[in-house]
């Protein structure tokens, strides 16, 4: 469940004209966010050095959690003796967890990627694993994240000093495409609850980018969230 309300938004003619600055209320199925936000990150279901406690203090909302390396470890089982990702850290607000898209991408020549999915070796023990969109989706059901993130594919900036090309970064921007409505077979399938955002890609090329918008939109998802710029 997802409803977004607009309570303010940047005037046309104020100090930033055309910022489309907004603020507003994301109601979610663990609680209230009120945006924007700062969104801490507890990538293995704890910020570290931070007791649940104080995160409450210090007014945080919302906080994100790690698809890969929550199943890496503690894993799934752990996590379904616990009923998801909440009880797992007492924290019973809003969480975001990412699909492990990017963390796929950081193992470089350790992950093979195909029309199916990625295949890696564990970087915890060194095991054959394989992440498909998928996977992602009933693992995020199992953490029970208020937000899921669609599987993708980071399309990076340059590869060993090789600048990825329009060309590269189109078929990296369709499979995420094609993957993204599989995310959404599988999320509707499994009946999850909760909300399932697309993530926008196409490397640095604006047209891509638009066009992945596009197809994403046609989705008809509760929301959308832009990826890989910083890779």
């Amino acid at each position: 469940m997802l409803n977004f309300e607009v309570l303010k938004t940047d005037p046309a003619e104020g100090a930033y004209p055309g910022s489309y600055a907004r603020r507003g209320t994301l109601t979610l199925n663990h609680g209230v966010v009120q945006t924007p936000i700062f969104m801490p990150v507890g990538t293995y279901g704890t910020v570290k050095g931070v007791m649940p406690q104080s995160l409450h203090e210090m007014g945080a909302q919302i906080i994100l959690g790690n698809t890969f390396h929550l199943w890496m470890r503690p894993g799934l089982d752990v996590m379904q003796q616990f009923g998801g990702l909440h009880k797992f850290e007492s924290w019973q607000k809003p969480i975001l967890t990412d699909s492990g898209g990017f963390q796929v991408w950081s193992l470089g020549e350790m992950r093979k990627i195909s029309e199916e999915g990625v295949k890696f070796a564990s970087p915890v023990n060194g095991d054959k694993l394989f992440l498909t969109p998928e996977i992602s989706m009933q693992i995020q059901t199992i953490l029970n994240s208020d937000i899921v993130m669609q599987f993708d594919e980071c399309t990076p900036y340059d590869t060993k000093g090789h600048i990825t090309t329009e060309a590269e970064a189109r078929i990296s921007m369709e499979l995420s495409l094609r993957w993204a409505k599989r995310c959404v077979d599988e999320f509707t399938k499994l009946a999850n609850p909760n909300a399932l955002f697309g993530i926008v890609q196409g490397g640095m090329f604006e047209n891509l980018r638009q066009e992945s918008l596009d197809a994403l939109v046609e989705l008809d998802l509760p929301g959308y969230a832009v990826g890989g710029v910083s890779v």
